[in-house]
C-alpha cells in the first residue's frame, strides 16, 4: 500500500463506495487492479474490526432483519464441487438494521441455514442494549435463532410477502407481482404498527446499487468469497459513518450516538493500521561454487 499516495486512496475508495467495479476504478484512476484489490482487502478488514469494536451497547427499539442473495464465482447450480469447496456458489448477506436510527447493527456473510441464522442473531443480541422488537421475513431459520439469542424478553414478529403469478414475458428477469403481506406475532408484546421490514429492504436496494458485485445481470460478481465480504464491510462502514441519511440529515452513527460528526472518506481510510516499514535482511556475500 506504500505505492499509491493518500490522494489516490481517497479517489479509489470514493469510487468503490459509489458502485464502481474494480476494473472501472482502475480505468478511471490509472492504477493497477491488483493494487485496488489490495486496498479493498486491507480497508475491508479494518472496517470489519472497527465495526466489531465500536458498534456495541446500542439502544435499539425496533430491529429489522433480512437476508440478500448474491453469488461468488458462479451460481450454486453451475459451480463444480471443487469450486464449491473454495467458496463458490450462492452467498447470503444477513442484515440487522435499527428502524429508528437506520444504523446497521450487525451483518453476516455466509449461507442461509439455521447455523448462520443463529450466529447472526447471537451477534445482534450481543450489540443491543435493552428490550427490542424484532421483525424478520418468513424464513423459518429465524424462529429458533431469535428466541435463542434474546430469550423470552423480546417482541418477535414475522412479515411474509404474498406474490401472485407473474406474466410469462417477465418470468425470467422480473419478480412476481406482490399482492399483499401477512404478519404473524411469534412471541412477546409488541406494537403491531411497527411490524415491518421496509427499512432493511431499502438497505438491500442500496447494496444492489452501491456494491457493484451485487448488481444483477452483470459480470461484476465476486470471484473470491473473502473479497465479497470485504466489499460488504466497506459498504456498511460507509453507510453508518460517512453517508448522511436523507431523512435523518445526519449519519446513522450520529443518530445512534456512536459518532459526533459525519466522517469523510479521508477519516474512513485513516482506520487502516499503519504499515510497518520494510526492513531488508542482513547482507550475505554470494558464494562461488567451483568445480
Amino acid at each position: 500500500m506504500n505505492l499509491i499516495s493518500h490522494a489516490e486512496r481517497i479517489r479509489i475508495v470514493s469510487a468503490l463506495v459509489e458502485g464502481n467495479s474494480l476494473r472501472s476504478v482502475s480505468r478511471m484512476t490509472g492504477i493497477a487492479r491488483n493494487t485496488i484489490t489490495k486496498l479493498l482487502v486491507d480497508l475491508g478488514e479494518a472496517c470489519t474490526q472497527y465495526h466489531d469494536r465500536k458498534v456495541r451497547n446500542v439502544r435499539v427499539r425496533r430491529l429489522q432483519c433480512d437476508e440478500i442473495w448474491a453469488y461468488v464465482g458462479a451460481k450454486q447450480k453451475n459451480a463444480s464441487p471443487q469450486k464449491k469447496e473454495i467458496g463458490w456458489g450462492d452467498v447470503w448477506t444477513w442484515v440487522g438494521l435499527d428502524a429508528d436510527t437506520k444504523l446497521v447493527v450487525s451483518y453476516l456473510v455466509g449461507g442461509r441455514g439455521a447455523v448462520w441464522a443463529k450466529d447472526f442473531m447471537d451477534d445482534c443480541a450481543s450489540r443491543i442494549q435493552g428490550r427490542v422488537q424484532v421483525t424478520t421475513d418468513g424464513h423459518k431459520a429465524y424462529l429458533e435463532a431469535v428466541e435463542g439469542a434474546f430469550g423470552m424478553d423480546v417482541g418477535f414478529a414475522t412479515l411474509q410477502k404474498i406474490y401472485g403469478a407473474s406474466e410469462e414475458t417477465e418470468k425470467r428477469y422480473s419478480p412476481a407481482k406482490g399482492i399483499g403481506c401477512e404478519s404473524k406475532v411469534v412471541m412477546g408484546n409488541l406494537d403491531p404498527k411497527h411490524i415491518s421490514t421496509s427499512y432493511v429492504e431499502r438497505q438491500n436496494l442500496t447494496m444492489r446499487m452501491n456494491i457493484r458485485r451485487f448488481t444483477r445481470l452483470t459480470n461484476a460478481f465476486s470471484k473470491k468469497l473473502d473479497n465479497h465480504a470485504y466489499a460488504v464491510a466497506l459498504h456498511f462502514m460507509h453507510c453508518n459513518f460517512v453517508r448522511i441519511h436523507q431523512t435523518l440529515r445526519v449519519t446513522p452513527a450520529m443518530e445512534a450516538h456512536l459518532a459526533d460528526h459525519a466522517w469523510t472518506i479521508e477519516e474512513l481510510i485513516a482506520i487502516l493500521p499503519e504499515a510497518a516499514p520494510a526492513h531488508r535482511g542482513p547482507y550475505k556475500k554470494a558464494t562461488t561454487i567451483s568445480n
